[in-house]
């Protein structure tokens, strides 16, 4: 996970990562469309605006899917939302 800004310079990034399980593709697309969109082999990338759709998610994100990821994700976000033209991005394989 990293935050770029909009000339894709990192402007910050997770110590860790998002190991990928057979949980997160059996996440209801409806009640998580943000993490849904993760995918193993494919870069997510979310917008200001997405952002906080994406923290309601984290909050309420089964405590069998979360980890470390879950708090450097919450922090990556306040990253993107205290200046401009940031964007968190899941880097896939």
């Amino acid at each position: 996970m990293v935050v770029r800004g909009d000339r894709g310079r990192a402007v910050a990034r997770a110590q860790g990562g998002l190991e990928w399980t057979d949980l997160l593709p059996a996440l209801d697309s409806v009640n998580f469309p943000m993490l849904w969109a993760l995918s193993p082999y494919g870069d997510a990338v979310f917008n200001e605006r997405q952002v906080p759709l994406l923290l309601e998610e984290l909050d309420r994100l089964p405590e069998a899917y979360g980890g470390t990821w879950v708090d450097q994700a919450r922090d990556l976000c306040q990253v993107v939302q205290s200046g401009t033209h940031r964007y968190l991005w899941f880097v896939g394989d």
